[in-house]
């Protein structure tokens, strides 16, 4: 149920979805929001919450059941990632393992990589990460410079990545490799290592960002690393660029629906100290101002939903095409951070202090208008189907 709107039901949701969103609502409440402070003073979760969160059954929730998941659909992926982001969580890489890299593995991987690598993943037991971006390539993927050159049975991977996600704790590292330099995207593999005691494989520093400081957010390098050909995702040299494609308007949608649960914790948190704080005698509620600005970042709210909505409809009939993900990408995220702005300036001086929940929403939220395509390339994107 959304605190902002105790009638709205999502057209997609059943029975399951709802009992799912109040198990998701009460586990992330114990186990998340109590320890946003710590884990941002630490720079990362702690990697027992992988396997807290993987016994809850909360992650994979849409994988099949033969390896563990929960035999649902982009809904039921779509339900957590929404309630975690309700309880203003900047830390934990969710997103990465369950929404994003563990979907490369089931759509791509063979069914021998499948049995090896899911279970742990449902289980928590280990993190998934994906290396793509590299020091001086950001959205043009097909300028990655790291190699992996077959000798015997495996790959020597040599290279660098940055800005990793889930880099300190990552037991699988899904990687973006060129195994044919002279083949342009044609030349690009994903390559899946297994990071645990893996000579060549170096996690560097911790990345300073100006939010999202609990996510252990990394550069990676690979120096002479070998990896088994066997981790080739799908055995077939040459598809990583295709992947990708494939992938990246379910990341997209991903983005967009956390940026709309963010907005929408911002705006319950904005009215909450409204209603509470004081300013020449009564509520700063009760000032007109306050609640123009609280109407129409709830009426933001409210339309980012719909279309959210109308997008994870879409994408579970197969329908969503990738100009329709950048509109929900760009269109979401440039709402969540203005409408999260508008609701820090309700708090005052108090809106800029980071032990207040509004403040690390500030600051986790400008990057979503970087990563997973910059709503520039967004733009370029969408207006190619004009």
């Amino acid at each position: 149920m959304s605190e902002l709107f105790p009638d709205y039901q999502p057209f997609w949701e059943n029975e399951e979805h709802d009992l799912l969103r109040k198990h998701a609502t009460a586990f992330f409440a114990k186990e998340c929001t109590p320890n946003q402070e710590r884990w941002a003073d630490q720079h990362q979760v702690d990697r027992d919450f992988w396997n807290k969160a993987g016994a809850a059954g909360l992650l994979c929730p849409e994988l099949p059941e033969q390896y563990g998941g929960g035999g649902g659909n982009f809904g039921h992926e779509a339900v957590v990632s929404n309630e975690l982001s309700l309880t203003g969580d900047t830390a934990f890489g969710y997103g990465v393992h369950s929404t994003i890299c563990a979907h490369y593995l089931a759509a791509f991987g063979t069914e021998e990589q499948k049995e090896r690598w899911l279970p742990s993943v449902i289980s928590g037991d280990a993190v998934l990460a994906i290396a793509m971006t590299e020091p001086g390539t950001g959205s043009d993927l097909q300028a990655v410079r790291t190699t992996a050159v077959v000798d015997g049975n495996d790959y020597v991977i040599n290279g660098s990545k940055t800005f990793i996600s889930n880099g300190t704790h990552c037991d699988l590292l899904i990687i973006v490799a060129k195994t044919d330099p002279t083949q342009g995207a044609k030349g690009i593999s994903l390559i899946v290592a297994e990071t645990n005691g893996l000579d060549g494989f170096e996690r560097g520093r911790v990345l300073k960002k100006i939010g999202q400081h609990g996510q252990d957010t990394r550069e990676l390098f690979f120096t002479d690393m070998r990896v088994p050909v066997a981790n080739l995702l799908g055995g077939v040299e040459g598809q990583g660029f295709y992947q990708l494609m494939r992938q990246l308007p379910r990341e997209r949608l991903s983005i967009a629906l956390n940026g709309v649960a963010m907005a929408e914790a911002a705006v319950i948190e904005a009215i909450r100290y409204a209603k509470d704080r004081q300013a020449f005698k009564q509520p700063i509620l009760d000032f007109q101002n306050t609640r123009f600005v609280l109407a129409e970042c709830k009426a933001d709210v409210l339309a980012g939903k719909t279309l959210i909505d109308y997008c994870i409809q879409s994408y579970i009939d197969g329908t969503l095409d990738a100009a329709g993900a950048s509109i929900a990408k760009m269109w979401a995220t440039d709402m969540q951070c203005r409408v999260i702005d508008k609701c820090l300036q309700i708090f005052g001086g108090y809106g800029y202090m980071e032990e207040y929940p509004i403040a690390r929403m500030y600051s986790a939220a400008r990057v979503q208008k970087i990563y997973g395509g910059t709503n520039e390339i967004m733009k370029e994107l969408i207006g190619r189907t004009l």
